[in-house]
């Protein structure tokens, strides 16, 4: 009877020490990533895009967990990507940074690619991921003074953006911008493919210098099309 009662025993505490592997297999469990701040501006319309280049702001990664419930910082233990890098750039501890290349909006993503238990448990393996848009903001109007104004609209089924120099123009497509330059003001207007884009090219150019380069004095109020393809 005694044997009987220890087998029982036995495997009473084999059946709670699996009970307890399974909880803990469980813990930690992450199911959502919050990302702050969760919008970020940078920029302002009375500041041509170019100038942004390199401003900068740091991000963290709120993961939330259950079995038991709990938030943590995960900033370090993420995957940091930015959808369009030509825009805003991550790096891999969650700076990101204003290229000044275009403006628009982005996204940016943190994800862990598994889900474990501080003692190495997987949990589920899910894929988890958060999100926050950085904003770009676009400059409207400027140059380099009073006078004739020079309009850039976009056409084509591509995508890009438009700096000018001197400064003081800059958009990225759809939107188009305008400024103004003091007459006989020599401008160069320069025009750049973003995402799947392959080509860049001018339509109302006086005197395009390349493909996707126009350069002439401007003397009178002149629209110039921006082709993407």
């Amino acid at each position: 009877m005694k044997g009987k009662w220890f087998s029982m025993a036995a495997l009473a505490a084999v059946a709670a020490g699996m009970l307890a592997a399974a909880s803990c297999g469980r813990d930690q469990q992450l199911v959502s990533i919050q990302i702050q701040p969760s919008v970020q501006n940078f920029g302002a319309t009375n500041i041509p895009v170019q100038d942004d280049a390199g401003l900068q702001v740091q991000l963290r990664a709120l993961g939330s967990y259950i079995h038991p419930p709990v938030t943590k910082d995960i900033t370090n233990e993420v995957t940091w990507a930015s959808n369009t890098p030509q825009m805003v750039t991550a790096n891999s501890t969650g700076l990101i940074t204003a290229t000044g290349g275009s403006c628009g909006a982005t996204l940016v993503s943190a994800t862990s690619n598994t889900n474990t238990s501080p003692g190495g448990i997987s949990s589920s393996g899910a894929i988890v991921t958060g999100y926050m848009t950085a904003n770009v903001i676009c400059y409207q109007g400027g140059g380099t003074g009073t006078g004739p104004a020079l309009t850039v609209t976009f056409a084509g089924t591509g995508t890009g953006n438009v700096i000018s120099n001197p400064s003081g123009l800059s958009c990225s497509s759809p939107s188009p911008c305008v400024a103004e330059f003091v007459d006989g003001t020599s401008v160069t207007l320069t025009a750049t493919p973003t995402g799947s884009s392959q080509s860049a090219s001018w339509t109302g150019c006086p005197t395009p210098t390349s493909s996707n380069v126009c350069t002439f004095a401007i003397e009178t109020n002149t629209t110039v099309i921006a082709n993407f393809n």
